[in-house]
């Protein structure tokens, strides 16, 4: 059941089955304007170098090539016209009791809260997901931004998958409030999602530009899905989703047109046997 299809989703997902998928989530480009690329690092010691480490020694940066490294330019002349025939197909596919989520950020969420609300209807609505981090520059002009959007809808609006139970559980801000017995256990999350960025130097980074934490995907996946569901994400990236659907037993279909995402999925996925190709109908290639 798992898949890795490289081309244009928009055609792999008119090919798919109506209501057969429980749980869909795609992070598309943000629309940034900007070029995305992750550059891999390494530091060298050098008197005369750029950076200072412990002791005041001082270091050289050098930057290594990568294959993802030439990223991709994040600009649309119509990003909302590119979005909406894929979100109506989502819909068409979702499964009565499924999911969809949808990864953005502070410069397109709204408008795409009110497609949304076209599309699968105001009372599929179910929450904003605000996943907040603290890394990167600081602006000294204005509050700096460090979290994303997270738009989750239902394909019917009070019967839908939710296994909180299976969630991942939190510290008390306030532990000493709530009795040693809740702190010890923790709590559910809110709709505010606490959790760092894939670290630069962390095991997780696979060097793709834009990578999400496996923490993120994983929440989802557990609460929004049952064991053996398929999961589907159509801007599939470095495969974060597809590692965790494999991770707590649920099958993938992951779709990216970028080759450098294909090799890194295959790669990263490798242990979880996904067939790779170019339509859900085509032999593996």
């Amino acid at each position: 059941m798992n898949r890795i299809i490289l081309g244009d989703n928009l055609g792999v997902l008119a090919a798919m089955p109506s209501g057969s998928v429980p749980l869909i989530y795609i992070d598309p480009p943000f629309n940034t304007g900007k070029r995305q690329a992750r550059r891999q690092l390494k530091t060298v010691r050098d008197e005369a170098g750029d950076r200072v480490g412990f002791g005041g020694r001082r270091y050289r940066t050098e930057v290594l090539d990568h294959p993802a490294a030439s990223g991709y330019l994040d600009q649309f002349d119509d990003f909302l016209g590119f979005l909406r025939p894929r979100l109506v197909e989502a819909h068409r596919i979702l499964s009565p009791t499924g999911s969809f989520f949808l990864h953005i950020d502070y410069r397109e969420v709204h408008y795409c809260k009110i497609m949304l609300d076209e599309i699968f209807g105001r009372d599929s609505f179910q929450n904003e997901i605000i996943w907040a981090y603290d890394y990167g520059a600081r602006s000294t002009k204005r509050w700096p931004a460090k979290h994303d959007n997270i738009l989750w809808y239902t394909k019917d609006p009070e019967n839908y998958i939710f296994n909180l139970d299976a969630c991942d559980r939190i510290p008390y801000m306030a532990p000493g409030l709530v009795g040693p017995e809740k702190a010890a256990r923790g709590k559910t999350p809110t709709d505010v999602w606490w959790h760092t960025i894939v670290s630069p130097t962390g095991k997780e980074k696979t060097g793709y530009a834009t990578q999400k934490p496996l923490g993120i995907l994983e929440r989802i996946v557990k609460v929004h899905s049952n064991p053996g569901d398929l999961v589907l994400d159509f801007f599939a990236g470095s495969g974060t989703t597809g590692e965790a659907a494999a991770r707590h037993g649920r099958n993938f279909v992951l779709i990216d047109q970028n080759p450098a995402a294909l090799t890194v999925m295959e790669r990263r996925l490798k242990q979880y046997g996904p067939r790779s190709g170019h339509s859900l109908s085509g032999g593996a290639n």
